[in-house]
C-alpha cells in the first residue's frame, strides 16, 4: 500500500503498483520521499488527466468467437480510471494551496 497526504485532504492509500505508475507519469518516484508543489499541481493534472485509457478486450470464446463477459469484479481498470481519486486530491490541494507528499 502507499499513501499520500496533505494537510488539505485526508489521506489517500492506493496500491503501490498502482502510485508507482502514476508517480511514473509525473516524472516522480515511489521509492523516495517525496512532494508535488502547488505550483507544479497545473502540469501533474494535466498528466493524470492524460494517462492511459486502454483497457484490454475481454477474452474470447474459442467455441463461439464471442466476447466472454466478466464479472464486474474481474473488469480491467485502465490507469486514467485508477488515477481519478489522485486527480480530486491535487485539485483540492491546488485549491487550498497546500501541497501533497508521500514517503514521509
Amino acid at each position: 500500500m502507499f499513501t499520500f497526504k496533505s494537510q488539505a485532504t485526508d489521506n489517500l492509500v492506493m496500491l503501490q503498483s498502482t502510485a508507482e505508475a502514476l508517480l511514473k507519469l509525473l516524472g516522480k518516484s515511489a521509492a523516495e520521499p517525496g512532494i508535488i508543489e502547488v505550483a507544479d499541481m497545473p502540469r501533474v493534472l494535466e498528466a493524470l488527466r492524460g494517462a492511459p485509457a486502454f483497457v484490454p478486450p475481454p477474452p474470447v470464446n474459442p467455441e463461439t468467437n464471442e466476447p466472454i463477459e466478466l464479472p464486474f469484479a474481474d473488469q480491467p481498470v485502465s490507469l486514467h480510471q485508477r488515477a481519478a481519486p489522485l486527480v480530486r486530491m491535487v485539485e483540492q490541494a491546488q485549491a487550498e494551496g497546500k501541497p501533497i507528499v508521500w514517503g514521509v
